[in-house]
Order: C-alpha cells, then sequence, then structure tokens
C-alpha cells in the first residue's frame, strides 16, 4: 500500500490526495441526503442543518421546506468520512431526541 506524502484542500469539500511516487488524485465524494418523516419537527432539522452541516438559518430553513415538501434534499457534498461522519452525527442527535429522521449518502 502506497503512504501518503500529505493531504492537501485544495477546494472547499474535495481533498486533494499526493502519493509517494504516484499520480495526484481526488478523494471520491458523496451526496449527503436528509428525507422527510411525520415525526420528526422542522425545528430539529433546522438544528441539525446549522450545527452539524454549518449552515446559516436562511440556508437551514430553506433546505428544511425542501425536505418537507420534496421528500428529500441534497444538503451536503463531502468526502466518504466526512460524509460518514456526518451522517452518524444526524443518526445520534435524532436518537437522543426520540426521532426517526434519515440521513443517507450516495456517490456523486
Amino acid at each position: 500500500m502506497p503512504s501518503f506524502a500529505s493531504v492537501v484542500e485544495d477546494q472547499p469539500d474535495v481533498i486533494q490526495v499526493e502519493e509517494t511516487g504516484l499520480k495526484t488524485g481526488y478523494l471520491p465524494l458523496y451526496r449527503v441526503i436528509m428525507w422527510d418523516d411525520d415525526v420528526t419537527t422542522m425545528e430539529f432539522v433546522i438544528r441539525v442543518l446549522v450545527k452539524i452541516f454549518a449552515k446559516d438559518i436562511k440556508t437551514a430553513e430553506k433546505l428544511m421546506y425542501e425536505i418537507h415538501y420534496s421528500g428529500s434534499a441534497h444538503v451536503d457534498t463531502l468526502p466518504l468520512e466526512r460524509a460518514e461522519f456526518k451522517v452518524e452525527q444526524v443518526h445520534s442527535a435524532a436518537r437522543l431526541e426520540g426521532y426517526p429522521f434519515r440521513c443517507t449518502i450516495e456517490p456523486l
């Protein structure tokens, strides 16, 4: 397995990886999708978008309404590990408050 010389953040949400003796490549990105349900409150969804995904209130509210009216919304695009971590944070927060809220990832 090649050793990684360095990891350089070149653009937001895209991490450039340099490998010793190999070409520079990019980690694949994944969409984070939030799904609507009949139990989770709108306030909870906005709070998660602000605290976990660092969205401003106006953007969080817009995304929450898209989730509510469309059934789901693409809320962020991240490398796999970061996307998985954010989804786990969402699910943990939902469990703590007793909500069945679902958040998934899919390849870009």
